[in-house]
């Protein structure tokens, strides 16, 4: 009878509050011990994020946010720079008959090759950094896919890029994210020119980094490649580019518009000699007598604002006011 009335005994209320808790704590412990989940492997399609900063003046920062992305995307890393970053292109040629080389590359398990202003771009910022120069921004005029701005942010240098074509601006995109460098490339959409309004742009199927202001610029190089005319925002860097905000290297790379590019950046370009940009341009003959100007001119307008020593490294120029 003793062992019958232990059976038959009631469960006391404190026991069942220990029980209670002790459940709750064990399930809490173990839900903190979860493997840590990576989100974006839980959203297959995670937002692009560029950092806008504050900008006064007629053009706001590019939201990359707002920007339909297009797909796929072949990106990879660029082959032996000191400093490595991954760019996406912007076109992938005539699959699968002839495919962009650097496809072919990504196949064979090589990095894409590396673009020469990359490299060029890292060795100019690695003297200034040498120098003690290491906070000033860099203006990519004719960003495309993003290789000169990327080449710059992944050094840790603020970026500035304008680039009119949407395939480009998507690809842009596309490398902010994937090197990370969203609180240092800002994108505008908008042909740098000498005057604010819109412009009609060529631009090729199947060859974005040949697009150009000039049809005859545009299809110089690639006159089989079927051309479409859309009509673009212009914006002088004078506008955009605070005056107290300091320069350091002015790249410009846009198919013989380089002078009205020039013109539209005066004020930037008339600083004194310690404030003034390092520039790189584009100095191609062809191309500026497409667009009606020239070498000659060009160089005429830069020894007016300070720029008389210029050396020539390919179908580049390289400008300084200082030998």
């Amino acid at each position: 009878m003793a062992n019958a009335w232990k059976r038959e005994k009631p469960i006391r209320p404190i026991f069942l509050f220990c029980s209670a808790t002790l459940f709750l704590i064990f399930f809490l412990f173990f839900l903190s011990f979860r493997p840590f989940q990576n989100p974006s492997l839980l959203n297959p399609n995670p937002i692009i994020q560029t950092h806008l900063n504050p900008i006064r003046g007629p053009i706001q920062p590019f939201n990359c946010d707002l920007c339909p992305q297009s797909h796929p995307v072949i990106a990879n890393v660029v082959e032996g720079l000191q400093y490595p970053f991954l760019y996406s292109l912007a076109d992938l040629g005539k699959l699968p008959e002839k495919p962009h080389k650097n496809i072919v590359r990504m196949l064979k398990g090589k990095p894409f090759r590396r673009p020469d202003i990359s490299e060029t771009i890292q060795e100019v910022l690695g003297r200034f950094r040498s120098a003690g120069k290491a906070n000033g921004l860099v203006v990519d005029v004719g960003g495309n896919v993003g290789i000169a701005s990327f080449a710059a942010a992944v050094m840790g240098f603020r970026v500035f890029a304008f680039e009119p074509v949407l395939e480009n601006l998507q690809r842009i995109c596309d490398g902010i994210y994937l090197n990370r460098v969203r609180d240092l490339v800002t994108v505008f959409e908008a042909a740098a020119s000498d005057r604010l309004g819109n412009i009609t742009f060529h631009k090729l199927v199947g060859r974005l980094d040949n697009s150009a202001v000039s049809a005859t610029g545009a299809k110089l190089a690639f006159k089989s490649n079927e051309e479409i005319a859309v009509q673009v925002r212009t914006v002088p860097l004078d506008d955009v580019i605070p005056e107290f905000e300091p320069v350091l290297v002015l790249k410009i790379d846009v198919q013989g518009w380089e002078y009205h590019v020039l013109k539209g950046a005066k004020k930037l370009l008339s600083r004194a000699a310690s404030e003034a940009p390092y520039l790189i341009y584009e100095e191609d003959e062809r191309l500026l007598e497409a667009s009606n100007s020239s070498k000659v001119e060009i160089r005429k307008f830069l020894s007016s604002v300070g720029y008389r020593y210029c050396t020539q490294h390919g179908t580049d120029a390289h400008c300084t006011k200082e030998g």
